[in-house]
């Protein structure tokens, strides 16, 4: 099983990112994680560049998803939304539909109380407009992220480990009913 992990956030020390390994170390056997680290490669959408001509950047993080089971996206909160670098990058896949029923989770971390949560209803809201499938408890906010990760960006806090397995958990079952579903 391939899922691939995205974060919203270009910064090297980014805690979103830090999250995405976090919950990469708690996968199961046989589940295998890639952390995409193309996004900033990507150009600004437009239309005219978009389609069988589409840049080399852009062929790849399309064929990238289209051979992944599932996708994990984390998002930092930039101004009450998700990174125009991300958006950018949804963007990119409006025509093509490689999240078209594609099983998907979301994580969003802030150092503020809300967890970065109108980043995280922006980021659903896009990729139900992409009708990816949010697996049902794959959504996760984490409040105050700076006191749940170690200096070296790593996860100390339990109930945060917890909160990511769970949506692990949740990420492998809807992929697994949609393979099931697949083979109907």
């Amino acid at each position: 099983m391939k899922i691939i992990a995205i974060s919203g956030s270009l910064r090297s020390s980014s805690t979103n990112t830090a999250l995405l390994y976090a919950t990469a170390a708690l996968a199961p056997k046989g589940l295998e994680m890639t952390i995409y680290k193309g996004l900033g490669d990507l150009p600004h959408f437009t239309p005219e560049l978009d389609g069988d001509t589409s840049p080399r950047a852009v062929q790849d993080w399309r064929a990238l998803l289209e051979n992944s089971d599932g996708v994990l996206i984390g998002t930092p909160e930039y101004a009450y939304g998700m990174p125009g670098v991300l958006k950018n990058a949804l963007d990119w896949l409006v025509s093509s539909g490689e999240l078209v029923n594609k099983p998907a989770a979301t994580i969003s971390a802030s150092p503020s109380e809300s967890g970065g949560s109108k980043a995280h209803a922006s980021l659903i809201l896009t990729l139900t407009a992409l009708a990816a499938n949010i697996v049902e408890g794959g959504s996760v906010t984490v409040p105050f992220v700076g006191k749940k990760l170690n200096s070296n960006g790593e996860l100390i806090d339990l109930n945060t480990a917890q909160s990511l397995k769970f949506l692990l958990d949740a990420l492998v079952q809807g992929i697994e009913a949609h393979q099931k579903y697949k083979t109907i």
